[in-house]
């Protein structure tokens, strides 16, 4: 059974499929299990729009424990998988107006704060993505000084379709600094308290999802049930549910294992757990390797980047995943885990082929190890809409020089270009003990259109990304030799 907290009322879940969207649930569609009723919140402040986490509409707010603070991060609900919710806090924009505090707040004709921001600057318009845009104001509102994001950033996955984007970024600009004095903000000791007693509770299961507290509890259960699908963020097997329309009958949800959430740095390596956030990455990213990190900007919108993780975006094994690519280009390597045995393999041997990798029946992906080596790393993403949006080419180049301008170690990796993220190892030959000049950069360019043959579709035809994958090295050539390369178009 799922137990989270809908405002400060405990809610247990157990009888709703476990592939049921939070926002199905919250609208009152979930479906159960059984004959038995479902709980129906009737909830239709939060909004269906696109049912693929593009739109935000359907945004809520989620509060989570991080040591002894409570956190809240908007999410998609129309990709969300109920079990995500267990041992979080479950915010909507009904929960603005219908708590006690709230209702004599309204007594008094007042609103919370964040309403009150987009009444005085004009930003409700025809309503059908406010209470999504009212989420995202109320999470950048609750954000420390320190984890505080730029405002674009907070609302880009929020898509305004009257176009008046204006009024929407002034009222966040009137909310950015301010300190929040509101209930949620003065009963945080007590509603951590409330999530914390939860997790205390341990491992749970029922409707055909599976909660294991603990790496131990969950590589029992994948090797007893190695046919169940693992639910870190969800971000893109919501997509399955709501696009595909698929039925997941076994789900492990894995957000709730500490061990998976961690991250562990040494001399030699960063070591992630598969289940770390891209947004939790991004700041010790930024640190070590500044354009990982800004890429990572442009990984989903805020709501994805909240829930997204490392680990669900290598063993998705899509030929377009954003990180892969820049993942191979570190020489980054995976712990994977199958009962009690931990094998260590490269990254650039497991992926195999299309959706195809090197994990075993009941194996999972534990930690991404990174070395931390002098690196000379860019990253080049192509794209139709700069941000929230797939890759059309992803480049990610590494190479070493010496001090006469002789390249004595090379890594291209390259996304959308083959039927899994892909290391141009011919192309890495040529470079490799050659200067670095423009007949060096014309013989791997050729390589590169000898070693792949990629595939035309809706976003770029197969000319156009061997064109693109071959411009993107030049450009790391005259960015590595102090050119100044000014951008025009990003797709």
């Amino acid at each position: 059974m799922i137990r989270f907290l809908l405002n400060d009322r405990l809610v247990v879940v157990e009888d709703t499929a476990s592939d049921t969207t939070v926002l199905d649930y919250l609208r009152g569609n979930a479906e159960t299990s059984s004959s038995k009723p479902v709980a129906d919140e009737k909830r239709t402040g939060t909004k269906e729009g696109c049912c693929s986490g593009d739109c935000g509409a359907c945004t809520v707010v989620v509060g989570e424990p991080e040591g002894d603070q409570l956190k809240y991060k908007t999410m998609n609900a129309c990709i969300a998988l109920m079990p995500s919710l267990h041992g979080k806090q479950l915010l909507t924009v009904e929960d603005l107006a219908g708590s006690h505090e709230a209702d004599q707040r309204n007594k008094k004709g007042e609103l919370h704060p964040v309403q009150q921001a987009l009444v005085d600057h004009h930003g409700s318009q025809c309503g059908f993505c406010t209470p999504g845009i009212v989420m995202s104001l109320f999470a950048l509102h609750h954000e420390s000084a320190e984890d505080k994001p730029d405002v674009l950033e907070a609302l880009g996955g929020n898509l305004c379709r009257c176009t008046g984007y204006r009024p929407l970024v002034d009222a966040a600009n009137s909310l950015a600094n301010a300190q929040p004095d509101d209930e949620f903000f003065r009963n945080r000791e007590e509603t951590l308290s409330k999530l914390q007693t939860i997790e205390q509770q341990g491992s749970v299961s029922g409707s055909g999802a599976f909660i294991p507290a603990s790496e131990d509890e969950l590589a029992q259960y994948l090797l007893d049930n190695p046919d169940a699908r693992i639910l870190a963020g969800g971000t893109d097997l919501g997509l399955d549910v709501t696009q595909q329309l698929k039925k997941i009958e076994k789900l492990v949800s894995v957000k709730n294992i500490p061990s998976l959430q961690t991250i562990h740095e040494d001399s030699d390596e960063l070591v992630i757990g598969s289940a770390v956030t891209y947004r939790s990455i991004k700041s010790i990213f930024t640190k070590y390797y500044p354009e990982f990190a800004h890429m990572l900007d442009r990984l989903g919108s805020q709501q994805i980047r909240n829930q997204g993780t490392l680990g669900g975006n290598i063993g998705n094994a899509s030929p377009i995943g954003d990180t892969p690519p820049v993942l191979l280009a570190l020489d980054a390597s995976l712990d994977l885990r199958h009962g009690d045995n931990i094998r260590n393999i490269p990254l650039n041997q497991f992926f195999l082929d299309y959706k195809k990798t090197e994990l075993t029946s009941g194996e999972y992906i534990a930690q991404i190890r990174i070395p931390k080596k002098p690196h000379q790393l860019k990253v080049y993403k192509l794209s139709k809409r700069y941000g929230d949006d797939i890759s059309t080419v992803l480049a990610a180049i590494n190479l070493e020089t010496n001090g006469d301008g002789q390249i004595t170690r090379a890594r291209v990796a390259l996304g959308g270009m083959a039927a899994i993220p892909k290391r141009a190892e011919l192309c890495e030959q040529i470079l490799t003990g050659s200067p670095l000049n423009n007949e060096t950069l014309s013989q791997a360019k050729a390589a590169i259109r000898q070693e792949f043959k990629p595939m035309s579709d809706v976003r770029a035809s197969s000319e156009y990304r061997l064109e693109a994958a071959c411009n993107l090295l030049e450009r790391y050539f005259m960015e590595l030799s102090g050119q100044n390369v000014r951008i025009i178009c990003h797709a």
